[in-house]
């Protein structure tokens, strides 16, 4: 059996109930890429909502929780620091957290290793810098129903903003 880690945050994928927290255990024989999809009804995007595990070796697995332990670097180019600027300034942190820069929220999903993400809108793109920047712009072209709104950011700060989270692995 091999550690798994989950490349992106499944929030709902099993019953909520207040003050009731859930485990997910998944067991993978064999080191590898597993999706997995939502099994029950939860809202508008329930067939939207699939997720992956990578099963890793346990050196490998053991690395990458140690790299997710890490302090967040603040960026060091000047393209990524505008980017991190546009998200605090156009408020996406109220929504979003970001280790030691926004606090995580219950209403989206922690953005902090955004760009280690195979997946965009819990499986429903591929995570690229493309559909990033378009997900920010029109969310609802892809995931209607979400609770994300359309921004209307101008397009070298969103070109920054998509740099930034990108960067974010």
């Amino acid at each position: 059996m091999y550690p798994v880690k989950s490349v992106n945050h499944v929030p709902g994928c099993s019953d909520l109930m207040p003050e009731h927290q859930n485990h997910l255990w998944i067991q993978a024989d064999r080191p590898g890429l597993y999706r997995g999809q939502c099994a029950e009804y939860c809202g508008t995007q329930h067939a939207h909502m699939a997720f992956y595990v990578v099963a890793l070796p346990e050196e490998e697995f053991d690395q990458w929780v140690a790299n997710r332990r890490e302090a967040r670097a603040e960026p060091a180019a000047e393209e990524l620091s505008h980017g991190q600027q546009v998200f605090v300034a156009s408020g996406c942190g109220a929504c979003h957290g970001i280790t030691d820069l926004s606090k995580a929220t219950e209403t989206g999903p922690d953005l902090t290793h955004l760009g280690s993400r195979l997946t965009l809108g819990a499986g429903t793109i591929a995570n690229t810098q493309e559909n990033l920047g378009a997900f920010i712009r029109d969310p609802h072209q892809f995931k209607p129903g979400l609770l994300m709104p359309a921004t209307s950011i101008q397009p070298d700060d969103l070109d920054a903003l998509v740099a930034y989270l990108m960067s974010l692995e």
